[in-house]
């Protein structure tokens, strides 16, 4: 089992690596062996290259440690639970520093107990995100006020339609895994689980 601790912030001139001692600190609670993740990247996207990485090197088993919720996601709610899935799909156990639930160890022979756990820390993860995703949302609201009152007018950006019908031919066709496609059709893991959602 590794600990993969995963540490982000938005842009460059903010410290990523603020919390990784008192995270590395932390971690060893479950076991020495771990590996630091650390990103520059808006927690509104999906498809992030550390956090790429680290879900393609994870194994089952592992942990996944972050100090807070919003350092995972500031997700829309639909990227969020393509984020989830991915996360569940590798068998990672998720620790949060700052949500004690999620530190509880318990026996695998109590699993009412687990259940219940568990269903307590997906509610509270999820909320977790929700108010962090709205809490970006007035920031952005704010900021795009501001721009509109000095004249700016920001412009969309629009899905490649020709990318997204490869995804589904090759989706179709299930020979190949969504890694795979996402090499194959050259985009981020994120736009493969989005159009598998939408198919």
């Amino acid at each position: 089992m590794t600990i993969r601790i995963y540490v982000r912030a938005s842009t460059k001139e903010q410290d990523a690596e603020r919390a990784l001692a008192g995270l590395i600190q932390f971690s060893q609670n479950y076991g020495s062996e771990y590996v630091a993740y650390i990103e520059n990247e808006s927690g509104t996207k999906l498809n992030r290259p550390i956090l790429n990485r680290l879900l393609n090197e994870s194994m089952a088993g592992d942990i996944l440690m972050i100090e807070s919720v919003d350092r995972l996601s500031r997700l829309q709610q639909a990227d969020f639970e393509i984020l989830k899935q991915q996360i569940k799909d590798k068998g990672l156990r998720l620790i949060v520093s700052d949500l004690p639930t999620t530190h509880m160890q318990i026996k695998h022979s109590d699993t009412i107990t687990t259940s219940l756990l568990e269903l307590i820390n997906n509610m509270l993860i999820d909320l977790l995100a929700t108010m962090a995703r709205l809490d970006n949302e007035k920031r952005r609201e704010r900021i795009i006020q501001g721009l509109q009152r000095s004249g700016y007018k920001p412009s969309g950006k629009k899905a490649n339609l020709a990318k997204h019908n490869r995804i589904k031919q090759l989706l179709a066709a299930n020979s190949m895994t969504k890694e795979e496609i996402a090499k194959a059709v050259d985009c981020g893991v994120a736009t493969v689980y989005r159009v598998a959602k939408q198919m």
